[in-house]
């Protein structure tokens, strides 16, 4: 499926790059584990290849797609519930769902709902978390560092907030 050196996104997590494809025994029973690092945060992460489906990993975007992202955040208007519990559940859905034009969009309503109205302290931090992940896959897809793919995001908001 995926082999040593892919680029890839695990939903919740972010992206980063399959380092080694190792076969482990865990509680008598051997899997096949992808060990994946992921840049920003400097994490590791052991996936097991039967689960990759379940859990959603996939290629990382390419150039049409950064466009694409880019085209959701400098949206002049963005559907968003009132309703906080409501609104909630919904950014937290799509960014589940791993899809990084939906990560964009929660990006992109939170920035919006946050200067208009402020955010609750869990909206915060799901603001923050969904950054991560965009950044994540923004650093791996386009070259850059992360701090230069977050100021690139944060300009990009900027101008049509």
């Amino acid at each position: 499926m995926f082999k040593k050196g892919d680029k890839v996104v695990y939903p919740m997590h972010g992206a980063g790059i399959i380092e080694e494809i190792e076969e482990r025994e865990v509680l008598g029973n051997r899997h096949i584990y992808y060990i994946m690092r992921i840049p920003v945060g400097n994490m590791k992460v052991m996936i097991p290849q039967e689960k990759v489906d379940k859990i959603g990993l996939r290629e990382i975007i390419d150039k049409d797609g950064l466009e694409q992202v880019y085209a959701v955040l400098k949206r002049k208007e963005v559907d968003m519930s009132p309703n906080w519990n409501q609104r909630y559940r919904s950014n937290l859905e799509k960014i589940k769902s791993g899809d990084i034009l939906l990560v964009a969009e929660v990006v992109k309503s939170l920035v919006m709902r946050d200067n208009k109205k402020g955010l609750s302290t869990g909206e915060k931090k799901m603001l923050e978390n969904a950054k991560q992940i965009l950044v994540s896959e923004l650093v791996l897809a386009d070259g850059m560092e992360e701090e230069q793919a977050m100021d690139v995001v944060e300009e990009t908001l900027l101008k049509t907030s």
